[in-house]
């Protein structure tokens, strides 16, 4: 198909890009086969000029997507350049509020979620005759989720879409293989070399603690910065993992003679973006978070100053926490950093880490739906109609674990039912861009407090905002008295707001109770009530929770709502980060489906205690005295504890450890059909053996209930508790307590004289042990041969006897009843 003569005139006197050596395979390959990847590492100018080549063969429009709203919009602003116009004519961008796109537009920027919502909408696309998808090796979730649902619609509804993959890594090979292992287009790289520096912190001084990246590492980024300015020329581009970070380090550089030091992250405004992505009058150091890793050109930057860090998604599947955290950067998005120095000539990277410490690296970055919060990903897939992914081209499976936190969360909200299809209710959430949780919060909240509240929270939440003291009602009052980032939070606002009807603010609530209350809409999991006699909290969830010693501005409100919350390894609590007040009724409304009153049976030390309690969750609310607990309550109790503390829980008189001691040992040494009472064996049986009476537990009648009959008539024979002695009154037995020990018997030497043998037990099988003791009762031997003791060892046991008590006999032969 002709391309427009702006294209066209591009095409035929191109930049000067590594790219162009694969552009004329790629176009073979997308007429042979429709679809192709490309495989380019940043800077060989695949996204500027791989769009305009697909454009040429295509009459529809060529939607190009982007994972971020900075790289959509750059992305069109230098592919217009190029062409000589405005973007908004024959290159145009939609991002989240802000859609810049005219009649004429035949290519057309776009983040992921932005085309998520288009297929979400209308699979086929009209009007659209190739996409190309950029970047897919960061392998966000809506990145997979993109290509699986494109994979779909090119198979079922649209064999004549164009589709292009492009990847900076070799992840190339893996996309190729889901769409149906087309070919690969592989665009070497023409970067310029890149010196090495290590720059490791002092001693002492880490990247990351448990409050996250602590001002003592952001005072050697500034220092590594400086250093580096020194040393070599041209501007520096700084990566450090989030907002904050940039925020201190341009403070801490601040001062720096003939030098414009520049933020670049998301939550800027569009023209201090665009002031960080374009030349200077003098020279730059842009301090920027993984933005500018991959996606971006920054121009004239010959040094990379790489903090080492990346802010990515986990979650604690059990806990229900999902949060950013800061992780050491993996060594491919490491060498991506460093390759941003040579895209324009030699240049140099500063490692705020050591030689060593890089062979530590992981290789890759986690893929996304390996390690977040899966609910967005599970709604999208139950809109599409394949709920759990089922016949999709998903480059990986989502974890089980992960899966069923989400469909739990899903059903709680509404938006899917049993079968995991999607709800009338779900579908309005769906609408929505923003999280499930929070989109439930903005539909549920707008009744709740009012729409305009109800979106300028929901905003607030949706863009990960830090709360000054945890306080997240404080940071709704600065968001608006305007600040640096009020712009993006008020366009936000006014897109939520836009999407709900017009409702009437409850004039009864406060800004704080609104703010809590669109909070605990969002994560009921997270209403948390105040621990007696502490400062920390327990949360609807279970899981406890407590503000940091220097945020005490909520610590003491008995009912809160967190918004945010991070639980570190080996941490008894999760640590607050922001949240907001409620009161019970407002805890009892949003969290309405985990009330649930139970009548709780618990057993310990041989007593029943049973109550009738009502909780929200976790949290107890009240509970009263239930006199009479059915039976059936009682025995589940009962198994319940010996099944997490064991059998010493039991009332074990010293007869019921005698008896069964017994039991033991001629199981082991008789076999059937004496019973194993080892501690396995009677808990598994329990029911049997215990009896229907556990209120009142007697273990040795239960215990006798085991014997075998009638062989149980022969236990004091086989087993006996005691044995009788040639002297003196008969001798208790000593038994183990597994079984496999010999049993032991303990009497004066003098009180075995007249036995030739040793006596045996269990019809002869087993002798005893004699200890045989002094006259006073201390050892004197030990054997379980008694007529090889007599004939040997007793000769000088005796000699040595008679001298200290010699007011004892001690017969020549003691087998004599002297």
């Amino acid at each position: 198909m002709p391309a427009t003569t702006a294209i066209q005139r591009l095409l035929d006197n191109p930049p000067d890009l590594p790219v162009l050596g694969g552009l004329s395979a790629l176009t073979a390959a997308l007429g042979r086969r429709g679809a192709a990847v490309v495989q380019a590492p940043p800077g060989t100018g695949k996204t500027t000029l791989v769009p305009p080549a697909v454009a040429a063969m295509v009459s529809g429009r060529v939607v190009v997507t982007q994972p971020r709203r900075i790289a959509a919009r750059a992305a069109a602003r230098r592919l217009a350049g190029l062409l000589g116009e405005r973007v908004g004519e024959t290159v145009g961008h939609t991002v989240r509020g802000d859609r810049v796109v005219g009649a004429g537009t035949r290519i057309e920027f776009v983040t992921t979620g932005v085309l998520l919502r288009r297929l979400q909408r209308d699979p086929e696309l009209p009007g659209v005759s190739a996409v190309v998808l950029d970047e897919v090796h960061e392998r966000q979730l809506d990145a997979d989720l993109t290509l699986a649902f494109l994979a779909d619609v090119r198979s079922t509804l649209r064999d004549d879409l164009l589709l292009v993959a492009m990847s900076a890594t070799v992840e190339a090979g893996r996309t190729a293989a889901v769409l149906g292992d087309v070919p690969v287009v592989d665009v070497p790289g023409a970067l310029h070399p890149v010196t090495q520096h290590w720059a490791p912190p002092p001693p002492g001084v880490l990247p990351t603690d448990e409050r996250g990246v602590p001002p003592r590492f952001l005072d050697h980024v500034a220092a590594t910065v400086r250093q580096a300015l020194a040393i070599d020329d041209g501007d520096a581009l700084v990566f450090v993992p989030g907002v904050g970070e940039v925020d201190g380090v341009v403070r801490r550089l601040s001062g720096l003679p003939d030098t414009d030091v520049l933020a670049l992250h998301g939550r800027l405004p569009p023209r201090e973006q665009d002031l960080a992505l374009a030349r200077g009058p003098r020279r730059r150091v842009v301090v920027s978070t993984a933005v500018a890793e991959s996606s971006l050109t920054v121009p004239g930057v010959r040094i990379v100053v790489d903090a080492g860090l990346s802010r990515e998604p986990r979650t604690d599947q059990v806990r229900g926490l999902p949060a950013l955290v800061t992780v050491r950067v993996s060594r491919s998005a490491a060498e991506q950093r460093a390759g941003r120095a040579g895209r324009e000539g030699p240049g140099a990277v500063h490692r705020c880490w050591s030689r060593a410490d890089h062979g530590h690296l992981t290789a890759h970055p986690a893929p996304e739906v390996a390690v977040a919060d899966l609910t967005g990903f599970c709604l999208e897939l139950a809109a599409w109609g394949a709920p759990d992914g089922e016949g999709l081209a998903l480059l990986d499976p989502p974890p089980p674990a992960a899966l069923e936190s989400a469909h739990d969360t899903l059903t709680a909200l509404g938006a899917i039912d049993a079968t995991g299809a999607i709800t009338a209710r779900g579908r309005a959430i769906a609408q929505v861009p923003a999280d499930p949780r929070l989109a439930r919060a903005l539909l549920d909240g707008a009744e709740a407090v009012g729409a305009r509240r109800a979106a300028e929270v929901v905003a607030l939440l949706d863009d990960d905002v830090r709360a000054p003291g945890g306080d997240l009602v404080a940071a709704l009052r600065a968001a608006r008295r305007g600040g640096p980032a009020h712009r993006s939070w008020s366009d936000a606002v006014s897109r939520l707001e836009n999407l709900l009807p017009s409702t009437a603010p409850r004039t009864d609530l406060t800004d704080d109770l609104a703010v809590g209350t669109v909070v605990a809409l969002a994560h009921p999991g997270r209403i948390a009530r105040r621990r007696p006699g502490g400062g920390s909290y327990l949360m609807v969830s279970g899981t406890g929770a407590s503000f940091r010693s220097a945020d005490p501005a909520l610590a003491g409100v008995p009912w809160i709502a967190i918004a945010d919350a991070e639980r570190r390894p080996g941490a008894p609590d999760a640590t607050i980060r922001s949240a907001a007040p409620i009161d019970e009724d407002i805890a009892l409304a949003a969290a309405s489906g985990a009330w649930h009153e139970v009548d709780e049976v618990t057993w310990a030390r041989g007593r029943v205690a049973a109550r009738r309690v009502t909780r929200l969750g976790a949290i107890e609310l009240s509970a009263v005295r239930l006199a009479d607990p059915s039976p059936e309550a009682v025995r589940a109790a009962v198994a319940d504890a010996l099944a997490r503390e064991g059998l010493d829980l039991l009332p074990w008189t010293e007869a019921a450890t005698a008896l069964r001691r017994r039991m033991a040992f001629l199981h082991h040494a008789l076999g059937d059909p004496w019973p194993d009472v080892a501690d396995e064996a009677l808990l598994a049986g329990i029911d049997a053996w215990l009896g229907a009476d556990l209120a009142r537990i007697d273990v040795l009648s239960a215990l006798r209930r085991l014997l075998p009959w009638p062989a149980a008539g022969r236990l004091d024979e086989l087993a006996p508790e005691r044995v009788a002695v040639p002297k003196g009154p008969a001798v208790r037995v000593e038994y183990g307590p597994t079984g496999t020990e010999q049993p032991v018997l303990s009497l004066k030497l003098q009180d075995a004289f007249g036995w030739s043998a040793t006596p045996r037990l269990a019809d002869g099988r087993v002798p005893l042990l004699l200890h045989l003791l002094t006259p006073a009762r201390r050892p004197a031997a030990v054997t379980a041969d008694l007529e090889s003791f007599w004939a040997g060892p007793y000769r000088q046991v005796r000699s040595e006897l008679r001298g200290r008590y010699p007011k004892h006999a001690w017969p020549e032969d003691p087998t004599s009843d002297a």
